[in-house]
């Protein structure tokens, strides 16, 4: 974080799956964060992407984690919801700044004067529609610190939440592919069809 701009960091997960929703997360880090437990969260193993949630959650200076539903990825596709996903994180991140002043190198700001200074990095080719300048990067979950703590609370939330999903929906046995396309899970849904939380507009029957 410089004197001059403040990061904050955005990614999602689930883009790819045949099922359930798209998960993004909105990220700003300290100074003093510990880097060296940050990566593209794919590149991570499952126990170290939970450790490293675990650290961002506790010591990001704000987060937010936004969700865009399988019905809304049908109904707008899968590339906007994406996208409503990190403008949903980002607002969420914004309403957890709650402290009164932050420091900034050698500055201490308000909190409204800490917001002014913000600036996005969304990983991939497009970005949300929010309040702030906001950059797209391809690479940013390997290249930027916060995008990588974004990468990682995104990746985590919705393995959790696939996970508490196959509580509902057994047969599908999400907690082990997440949605994602799979030999397994395509023979899954040629036996059963296609589940309640079925992203229809994805080519999952082939």
């Amino acid at each position: 974080m410089s004197k001059t701009e403040i990061i904050c960091g955005m990614d999602e997960a689930g883009r790819g799956a045949l099922a359930g929703p798209v998960c993004a997360a909105a990220v700003i880090l300290s100074d003093d964060f510990a880097l060296d437990t940050l990566d593209d969260s794919k590149k991570l193993s499952e126990a170290k992407r939970e450790a490293a949630a675990l650290l961002i959650r506790e010591q990001a200076l704000a987060w937010g984690i936004g969700w865009a539903a399988h019905n809304e990825i049908d109904t707008i596709n899968i590339l906007r919801a994406s996208l409503l996903a990190m403008k949903r994180a980002f607002e969420l991140m914004l309403e957890n700044i709650t402290a009164a002043k932050y420091q900034s190198g050698l500055q201490t700001l308000t909190r409204v004067d800490f917001i002014k200074k913000i600036t996005g990095i969304a990983d991939g080719l497009y970005i949300p529609d929010i309040t702030i300048p906001c950059r797209a990067l391809i690479k940013a979950d390997s290249l930027i610190p916060s995008v990588m703590a974004a990468s990682i609370l995104a990746k985590t939330a919705r393995d959790a939440e696939m996970i508490r999903l196959e509580k509902q929906y057994p047969e599908y046995k999400y907690s082990k592919h997440k949605g994602y396309p799979t030999r397994e899970h395509k023979d899954l849904l040629v036996q059963f069809g296609p589940s309640p939380i079925q992203r229809t507009s994805f080519k999952w029957h082939l």
